[in-house]
């Protein structure tokens, strides 16, 4: 499986002679999770994923019937708008515990509730803090790229129906995380319609899992990258946070009913397996993640048309973090760790700051400045590489449009923070692995 991995990252950045010099190859669109591509594999996984595959497309027409009932019981012409912002923005995480049994903590829980889809989870941009969601009113907002092009990797297949039920931009698991805190905080009655939202969301997260650990971006499935395992945005790493709170079932997750426990814990042990078989392996080596990887193949995979299939420094960082955070971390996990460290001291870029002016940014030379990485390596060489709008791959940024320059971070210092973790988590468990 590795070596596919790599082979098939790579085919999409193979120079073509037609392509100016400047570019060294253009991203080819994710496969959606289709019926067909799912006969194609064994007779025991195509029966989970044609069951996985099943229950998404249930879950999506009852999702859209319930609100087109709404919406004639309202006797509206269509889906009224949800207030737009960012979703996690007022449902704060770092208040002390008597905050959230308060007037304006309720408020906002009885909002988060109320826009609760019918699968259990929540979608991405909406202001939850404005009013609960009126009958006949979306569950999503308009959620659609500024700069749609014919075959563009973000076009969705209804524009009237994305993002109903996401993990991109901290959506479902924020909230959930907030519904836990608002429960712990109350007493039994009080807290009981939180409760059983946060149960239903369980439920989502636990149903949207794939049959081999890992997530979509979007639940139920939407097709294209948003069908691909997703790192971006911490989509499985918080899930997987998460969930393992809900499995220890200790602090602010102490109401969660046992037998929930032991699903959530099943499939945090499914998600930490499709990690570790999802770590891209180069040179006969181990290296680190893609953002998104193919739900079938666990080839990496593009996202969207400027994010290429290429190793990802910020999501492998935020992987890598979450692995240390494991108490027990068998032999697989410590190796895991050890090969991504390795990977980010031998990517860091130093001596040099990544500046943002009018046109976007550069990187220019900086005595003492801290260690910086490229967002995206491509694959085999450990290269920075540069997507643009377009779908084509540079490997300078400065040849990539300036809307691209201004408006995405092509470089930045996470994987500082995993080499910090690593520090501290090395000397406390050094005795995992006597070879440090």
């Amino acid at each position: 499986m590795p070596r596919i991995v790599v082979l098939a990252a790579c085919l999409a950045l193979v120079p073509s002679p037609a392509l100016p010099a400047a570019i060294i190859g253009t991203s080819v669109a994710a496969e959606s999770l289709t019926v067909e591509r799912i006969a194609g594999l064994t007779a025991k996984e195509r029966s989970a994923w044609k069951s996985y595959l099943d229950r998404s497309a249930r879950q999506r027409r009852a999702d859209r019937a319930a609100l087109e009932a709404e919406v004639k019981a309202a006797g509206l012409t269509g889906p009224l708008t949800p207030p737009s912002g960012f979703s996690a923005r007022g449902m704060p995480l770092d208040r002390a515990p008597e905050w959230y049994a308060g007037a304006e903590a309720r408020r906002v829980a009885d909002i988060v509730v109320s826009f609760q889809t019918l699968a259990g989870g929540w979608s991405k941009n909406l202001n939850l803090t404005a009013h609960p969601r009126r009958q006949g009113e979306h569950f999503a907002g308009d959620n659609l790229s500024r700069y749609l092009a014919p075959g563009d990797f973000d076009t969705p297949q209804d524009p009237k129906w994305n993002y109903v039920g996401t993990l991109d931009n901290d959506a479902t698991n924020t909230e959930l995380q907030f519904l836990a805190r608002v429960v712990a905080a109350l007493d039994p009655a009080g807290a009981a319609p939180y409760r059983a939202a946060f149960l239903r969301g369980v439920d989502y997260l636990l149903a949207a899992q794939f049959p081999n650990g890992g997530w979509p971006q979007v639940w139920p499935l939407e097709g294209g990258y948003h069908d691909a395992i997703t790192f971006n945005d911490g989509a499985v790493v918080e899930t997987l946070r998460l969930l393992d709170g809900a499995a220890g079932g200790r602090g602010i997750f102490a109401f969660v009913p046992a037998g929930v426990r032991k699903q959530a814990a099943a499939a945090v042990a499914r998600g930490v397996e499709c990690i570790l078989r999802t770590q891209i392996v180069e040179s006969g080596g181990r290296a680190v993640w893609a953002q998104q990887h193919d739900a079938l193949t666990l080839a990496p995979v593009a996202g969207r048309n400027y994010e290429p299939a290429a190793l990802s420094s910020a999501e492998s960082a935020d992987v890598a973090i979450f692995l240390m955070e494991l108490p027990n971390p068998g032999p697989r996990v410590v190796a895991a760790v050890e090969a991504a460290i390795a990977w980010f001291r031998k990517t860091a870029i130093h001596g040099e700051a990544y500046l943002r002016g009018p046109e976007g940014g550069r990187l220019a030379p900086a005595v003492n400045a801290p260690p910086l990485w490229a967002r995206f390596y491509r694959i085999g060489s450990d290269r920075p590489i540069f997507g643009d709008r377009d779908k084509s791959i540079h490997d300078a940024v400065e040849e990539t449009s300036p809307e691209r320059r201004r408006g995405y971070n092509w470089y930045g210092p996470r994987p500082q923070a995993a080499l910090d973790a690593y520090d501290k988590w090395s000397a406390r468990d050094a005795g995992h692995n006597p070879s440090r």
